[in-house]
């Protein structure tokens, strides 16, 4: 066989695999890059998002949780309301089963937060990261981000509330874990307001910063883990959740043992104001300015500063279309 047939018979055999290897790359970009131009792996390393390519994934998820019907909003954060119950359900019973290890008695602390996050409910003090960035972009305005905020904490309100009506007045709670509950309940009301809201504030930080993580996971058993290890330093840091803080509160007023009002400003409301402020002063701002890159806005409308102020909606679809280079 001379030189030129063999070079043929060469190249016959490797325009296939040259195509098949194309053909799997198409396949795969098709694969990483969502309809909404969202990168689903890292650019640089496959398994691993840079900063960028996180805070994108942020103001995707943002753009359509903003979006998204006041029903399905409430309802949501309804279920993740009675979804807190069990968190403090389960505190109470696991740290009167144990004597009241304060370890052994968190270990089931976060089930709660693990069905909200993995779930993907509306939980308050979640939701102060993605339609904030959504706001530092000017994409989406303060009353549209004021309006997601009061019907998801609502929504959470009325489901713990729901909650803590059940665990006070349907037996539940034995005697003695009622009497533990009680304790664990009342030792956040005798706290001082400057202390619970600074607690508040680490809070916050713990859980704005697992919705960053969050979104830097690529797999089910990753978010798992990283939710329930966050989520346990709660307990074990003495620091206050607003609205598991709130379910306590109200489980107290139904049982009798509180006014709703003293409980409000003086537990809650610390409590919440900390969280906030944790979550957006500490993580969501530190996080936008480490994210420099900002492809989505090239090509969409950026609200002016009178809209940003005081326009009423957001206007949506504020990822870009998947780059076809």
């Amino acid at each position: 066989m001379s030189a030129d047939e063999q070079s043929r018979e060469t190249r016959g055999r490797d325009e296939p695999e040259a195509e098949e290897a194309l053909d799997d790359e198409t396949i795969r970009e098709a694969v990483e890059q969502s309809s909404r131009g969202v990168p689903a792996a890292g650019a640089v390393v496959r398994d691993r998002f840079s900063a960028d390519e996180i805070f994108h994934r942020i103001v995707a998820a943002a753009d359509d949780e903003i979006t998204t019907g006041i029903r399905e909003l409430f309802f949501s954060a309804l279920a993740a309301g009675f979804a807190i119950t069990l968190t403090f359900m389960l505190y109470a019973s696991l740290t009167d089963g144990t004597g009241g290890a304060p370890i052994v008695g968190a270990l089931l602390y976060p089930l709660g937060f693990v069905y909200i996050i993995i779930g993907d409910y509306q939980l308050f003090t979640e939701n102060t990261l993605p339609p904030v960035a959504l706001v530092l972009e000017r994409l989406a305005s303060i009353p549209a981000l004021l309006t997601v905020w009061t019907i998801v904490l609502f929504g959470n309100l009325v489901g713990g509330a729901l909650g803590a009506y059940v665990l006070a007045n349907t037996g539940v709670f034995s005697p003695p874990v009622m009497s533990t509950a009680v304790g664990i309940a009342e030792q956040g009301i005798a706290t001082p307001w400057w202390s619970l809201f600074f607690k508040g504030m680490f809070a916050g930080l713990i859980v704005a910063g697992v919705v960053w993580l969050d979104y830097a996971s690529q797999d089910t058993t990753s978010r798992l883990v990283l939710v329930y290890i966050a989520f346990l330093a709660i307990p074990l840091g003495n620091l206050y959740h607003g609205v598991v803080s709130t379910t306590e509160v109200l489980f107290l007023v139904f049982r009798g043992e509180l006014a709703l009002a003293t409980g409000a400003v003086d537990f809650a409301l610390p409590v919440l104001l900390g969280n906030t402020i944790g979550g957006v002063l500490l993580v969501t701002v530190v996080n936008y300015f480490q994210a420099v890159e900002r492809e989505y806005q090239e090509q969409n409308y950026v609200l002016s500063f009178r809209e940003l102020c005081f326009g009423r909606f957001a206007r949506g679809n504020y990822s870009p279309p998947p780059r076809d280079d």
